[in-house]
This record gives C-alpha cells, structure tokens and sequence, in this order.
C-alpha cells in the first residue's frame, strides 16, 4: 500500500543550528502517528515542515506517492490537501459555527451546506450550526475546530498538541471521539505532543525525537517494553537504574549476578528497571525458599518514605546492598513507615541493560 504521507531523510537549520536531522517517516490512510519528545526537539518544525510552512533543507516529502517538496518541487501549504489544527482552535469569532467550518470550502453553496451538516452530526453537534463561538464550551470549540479541519476532506490531518488547553475530564473523552471521525475518514493524521500517557492512547505508531531526530519508532508497546536507550525509558515512566560493572559477562547488584552480554569486560553498565515491576515482601522468604533465577534473589531494603499517588502507592526505599535508592509501586494502598525493614526482588525479563554514560 502507498502511504498516504512519507518523509525522506528531512532536514531543517535556523541560523547554523540543525533542528530536524535526517527524519524519515511513512503514515498510512486512517493511521495515527505521533511524534512524541521534550520541547524543543524538532516536533513542531517536523509538523510546520509537512504542511508546507516551512521549507527543508533537504529531503523529500511524498502525499499518496505524489512529490509535494523536494528539491525543485515546493507545492504550497493550500494545494497539498492538509488540514491543521493546533492549541488554538483559531476560531473566527463573528462567524457562526456553521460559518466556521464552511469557511475555506469551494463548490457550490448546496454541497457546502450538506458537508457543514454531515460533519455537525460526525462530531457530535447537530443543532449548533447557528451558534457562536462564545457560545460554545471549550470542548465544543475543539469539535468545531476538526470539524472545519475535516471539511475540504483532507487526506493528511496535522495536530500540534491540540487537546492541551482541554481540561482532564473533558480530554480524553474527546481525544477519542476525535480520532474515531478521522480514522473513519481514511485520514493519515500525525500527531505532535509531550506527552507520552497521550502519545500510548492515541498512537498506531510512535515516532520518539531527541535533539532534531527520530531515536526510536514503533507501535506503543514495543517502544515502552523495548527502549533503545536509557532515556527513552524514562520518557515514559519513572525508572530504577542499577549501577555495576561488566565482569565476564556478569554484573553484581543488590539482587544477585546479571548477565550483560556484549559489553566489555570491566565496562559500566546500568540495568534499568521501572518501580512496577519490583516485588516487595515482608520478609525475605516471600518468594519462597528457592527464587527461579528468572526472580532473582531477594535484598533487604529500609523504607525511606510511602505516599499515596491515587491508583497506586509509591515507596522509596535505601537498599542494604550499597546505600543505593529504588522506588517500588503497588496497585493498593500500602503505606509502610520510614525505617521499615522489606525485602525486594525483581524480575531479570523486566530490566534493561544499556551502556553506563559519562
């Protein structure tokens, strides 16, 4: 199948500075995709870049096998069938909703009509055709606003962080709603956003940046159980990291020898673990008498402090081993007291072993 948008090996600097380095990206007919990553890492201009705001240094950009910028080809931000929405819905406040989303449409007066009518109902808004933006919820602005994105029928929908200025109970609600519409389109959308909770419920693919590149791209659950590197598995969740070094392919930790494969004899290593998948016990036979090496052996570890987070409860022990910190989270309410003598294990199928970094 032909994507319905590809970037080849773009590329974009301001005043000597590389921004987007050397990104490449496909996104199929009702895909979504997220470019996901810190301020300032090239999200943003990689969006502007595709709808035609900026132009590249260098690179490609194909729609449905269509060169619409390249070298000596720059097709201008109207005539490449994108539709953007961005943090400000941008709404023109003496049109009528039905004025909004009809705005920027061609054709004859009738089959604007019928389309502003067909997307009223989509988005969830039959009745409203006649109200003001003022008149509206923030969220009602928001289905507006893809309703008037939607109304040329785009192939490529481009969204800059869109639901930030939504609040939480309003947000995931629509965000779903949303992207049900534009699948249901066929619309390749690409999604910009900080946010990785927002990124795993909304990505068919992420796309995660650093410092102008793409570092790692993939469905949300291959991106979160196989990080490419320290920081991507801290950009999703809070994580452990273990320090040791590389002996004849084995590391020394508070819970026993590791194998690290690959690296060097006597390089440093850090062995990753996020805090959910440490197992604490009360005592130090709470694995039983004889852990599977998959277990790994029990360490004793003093309660430092307990809060609860809501969903879960977080406590931040200081292990025995070495003085070193880890943080563990259990789906209940469980609030030791500091100075509490537990036991944790972890499981060696949970860890990542990377290369220790200056």
């Amino acid at each position: 199948m032909t994507p319905r948008l590809e970037l080849r090996h773009i590329r974009k600097s301001f005043a000597g500075k590389v921004v987007v380095d050397d990104v490449s990206l496909s996104v199929a007919p009702g895909q979504v995709t997220c470019l996901l990553g810190p301020s300032g890492c090239g999200k943003s201009t990689t969006l502007r870049i595709i709808a035609g705001i900026e132009y590249p240094d260098k690179g490609e950009i194909y729609a449905d096998g269509q060169l619409i910028c390249g070298d000596t080809v720059h097709i201008p931000p109207e005539q490449r069938s994108i539709g953007l929405m961005f943090q400000d819905f941008a709404l023109f406040p003496h049109l009528s909703v039905a004025g909004n989303i009809a705005f920027g449409m061609t054709g004859e007066k009738a089959a604007k009509a019928a389309r502003v009518t067909e997307l009223l109902q989509r988005v969830g808004l039959d009745g409203f055709a006649n109200k003001y933006p003022h008149e509206l919820s923030g969220g009602e602005q928001q289905r507006v606003a893809l309703a008037r994105a939607l109304a040329p029928k785009p192939m490529i929908m481009l969204m800059d962080e869109p639901f930030s200025g939504l609040d939480d109970r309003l947000r995931d609600g629509i965000r779903d709603e949303m992207l049900a519409v534009l699948k249901e389109e066929g619309t390749a959308v690409v999604l910009v956003t900080h946010e990785p909770h927002e990124a795993m419920r909304m990505a068919d693919e992420i796309a995660l940046m650093r410092a102008g590149r793409i570092v790692q791209q993939g469905n949300p659950y291959n991106i979160y159980n196989a990080p490419v590197d320290k920081e991507a598995a801290g950009f999703f969740s809070d994580i452990n990291v273990i320090r040791g070094q590389s002996i004849g392919a084995l590391t020394q930790t508070p819970f026993g020898q590791f194998l690290t494969p690959g690296h060097a004899d006597g390089a440093a290593v850090e062995i990753i673990i996020r805090p959910q998948h440490l197992r604490i016990d009360f005592d130090r036979q709470g694995r039983g008498p004889n852990p599977t090496p998959e277990e790994g052996v029990p360490a004793r570890a003093i309660v430092e402090r307990a809060r609860f987070m809501g969903r879960e409860s977080l406590v931040e022990f200081r292990m025995d081993f070495d003085g070193s910190h880890l943080k563990a989270t259990v789906p209940a309410v469980f609030l030791p007291k500091p100075g509490t003598p537990l036991w944790l294990t972890m499981r060696r199928d949970r860890c990542f072993v990377f290369p220790a970094k200056d």
